[in-house]
């Protein structure tokens, strides 16, 4: 039975910089996509199985449910089967799964309790790898409780136990090890556990990003030691690597740390050099925190080097940063700047008019100039606080609005350089919704219904397509358009897509069933895989739109579904294949295109759900 063998590494990684940490966490130890969850519950609830495949199959649910309080509910239920099944091989899993969810929760009492009682069970089962799982779990909540002691004490028993037994894990708890002695300010201790763990995530070849990490952790612990020479050595190779791998965000901290290094030195044009270069790559992916922290440096830097004005510049724009107060669009600055001009010259007038009340009747009335004086002082800060409230408000409407409008990544492109460059992006996913017989109800009905009605599905179909990670694109009559893939590359997108379409068949027709003066209707959905083209048009109403033949068959794909239906293209069906059960409807001629390869989607296969399982799963 597949286990989790780790719980989450809370300080695998450490970066002692203006942003304090950055974790790396084992990528089966991820939250299990919840679609995943569901299908496992689904199919729990069926009753569709064999009876042997019952404990297993609650394991698997308690181990990927993410929901803490529903991972405790199946734990209970499993430990409730397991014992009317005579079955002791799974008390391990009930009490480490629990653990996992009480610490979620917050519960770490508990979860201690919860997890030395699988110590007990793992020590009668004489299994030194799941006492070593938990040992490792065990360590991760007393460093969350901050005691130094029982911190050591259980790495390094997992360490001794997972020596001989597992490779990589062995690896990484020396690696959350070193760190907690780095985050301790013990360089030589960190460094003498980063040394024999970086020897095997450098002997594994599909795991660099460890063996990345591990060198970064190395730079650190060097410059801890004053060593900035051997410190930049390692601190460049860990970003030549992360560069190759497209992990950026930890190289624009790296990029930050090798400014200090250069200006230690008083190499003030490779410190710069460095800062600058953080700067523009955190602009390029869009990473807010990063934006922020390089702007600090570069302040810093400024400062350093006498020049107070760029200081200046610059720790206003990492100010601006840090309390999201940029502005939207230049109309807006110029908005802004005139409330704030505004508000100045009348805290001026005020003051100015204290002023010469104190000059006119200072002589004989000082006990009523206090008076006077408190009362101006009060009246003042009511009126900051008001006018700044107003501001601040406005503020947030308009970022809201822009949000609502543009992706956030094409937003802030927008903010920073006034204008949005359009971008092809290789492989999208499309779909396309229609009400069928919308214009023949829509004749005869109240528009106030009409407007009610569309509203209340569309915005369902919003919060569906945001739970999956997928963009909304626009919505024409009764037609809804939306698209995964970008402006963020994302994984499964067609899976993703069909996973939200069978979610959105699910509400409309659940919506039926609702007695009141809702509108129903029968939906037809339509999907196609890709190449798109993205971009803003206009410039006064903007509108993020994309353009292709993908999007064009993606249409035609609607147009030719059925009421209730999931209608894709080959390409959609070659990505989803071994996930959704799918039944080929032939060739069908659609305008401007001739004869395309069509597909019904008729929900998941059990393979699927196995490979998933395979996927999320890890060795135990």
């Amino acid at each position: 039975m597949k286990l989790i063998p780790f719980h989450i590494l809370h300080r695998f990684i450490k970066v002692f910089c203006a942003l304090g940490m950055l974790f790396l966490i084992l990528p089966s130890c991820v939250a299990q996509n919840q679609i995943l969850s569901d299908s496992l519950i689904e199919y729990y609830e069926s009753g569709d199985y064999a009876p042997e495949e019952l404990l297993n199959l609650l394991a698997d649910i308690a181990s990927n449910v993410p929901d803490p309080d529903q991972s405790l509910f199946y734990c209970d239920l499993l430990l409730e089967k397991a014992i009317a099944a005579d079955s002791s091989k799974y008390f391990y899993t009930v009490h480490l799964q629990r653990g996992n969810a009480l610490e979620t929760k917050g519960d770490l009492s508990k979860a201690l309790e919860s997890y030395f009682k699988g110590v007990d069970i793992a020590n009668s089962n004489g299994d030194k790898n799941d006492l070593g799982r938990i040992y490792t779990a065990i360590a991760g909540v007393y460093a969350g409780m901050g005691n130094r002691q029982n911190v050591i004490q259980y790495y390094s028993n997992a360490i001794s136990i997972l020596k001989d037994i597992d490779t990589l894990s062995y690896a990484i708890t020396m690696e959350n090890l070193g760190d907690a002695y780095l985050e301790w300010g013990q360089p030589d201790s960190a460094l003498l556990l980063f040394s024999q763990s970086g020897k095997i995530f450098r002997e594994i070849t599909d795991k660099r990003i460890y063996y990345a990490y591990n060198r970064g952790n190395i730079g650190l612990a060097l410059a801890q030691k004053g060593q900035d020479e051997q410190a930049e050595t390692n601190i460049s190779e860990a970003i030549a690597i992360l560069e190759e791998l497209g992990d950026y965000r930890p190289i624009t901290i790296y990029l930050r740390y090798m400014t200090d290094i250069y200006a230690n030195r008083n190499d003030w044009d490779a410190a710069f050099s460095y800062s600058l270069r953080s700067l523009n790559l955190a602009r390029q992916y869009g990473l807010k925190a990063e934006i922020s922290g390089a702007y600090l440096k570069l302040s810093e830097l400024y400062e350093r080097t006498g020049y107070a004005s760029a200081a200046l510049k610059y720790y206003r724009n990492y100010i601006a940063f840090r309390d999201s107060v940029q502005n939207i669009t230049a109309v807006q600055q110029m908005a802004n700047n005139e409330l704030a001009q505004k508000q100045r010259e009348n805290e001026l007038l005020d003051q100015q008019r204290r002023t010469q009340k104190i000059i006119t009747i200072a002589v004989g009335i000082a006990l009523f100039l206090i008076i006077l004086l408190a009362i101006g002082l009060f009246r003042r800060n009511i009126y900051i606080k008001r006018t700044k409230a107003i501001i601040e408000r406005e503020r947030d409407r308009s970022e809201t609005l822009l949000l609502n409008i543009l992706p956030e990544i094409t937003a802030n492109e927008l903010k920073e350089s006034g204008e949005v460059k359009a971008s092809k992006v290789d492989s999208a996913t499309v779909m396309f919704t229609d009400f069928k017989a919308f214009t023949s109800q829509a004749e005869q009905v109240d528009p106030e219904i009409l407007v009610y009605s569309l509203g209340y599905y569309f915005s369902a179909f919003d919060d569906i397509i945001e739970k999956y990670g997928l963009e909304k694109i626009k919505t024409i009559g009764d037609s809804y358009m939306c698209v995964g893939g970008l402006p963020y590359p994302i994984e499964n997108h067609a899976e993703k897509m069909v996973s939200a379409a069978f979610e959105i068949l699910d509400f409309v027709e659940k919506a039926k069933a609702i007695e009141n003066s809702l509108l129903s209707f029968d939906i037809r959905i339509g999907i196609n895989t890709g190449p798109v083209v993205a971009g803003v048009v206009g410039s006064k109403k903007f509108s993020y739109d994309i353009w292709g033949d993908t999007v064009n068959i993606a249409s035609r794909m609607e147009v030719t579904s059925e009421s209730g239906k999931i209608n894709i293209g080959e390409q959609t069906y070659l990505l989803i294949k071994d996930t959704f059960e799918c039944e080929y409807r032939g060739e069908k001629v659609v305008k401007n295109r001739g004869a395309v390869k069509m597909y019904f989607v008729n929900g998941y296969t059990r393979a699927g759900i196995s490979a998933l399982l395979k996927s999320k799963s890890i060795e135990g």
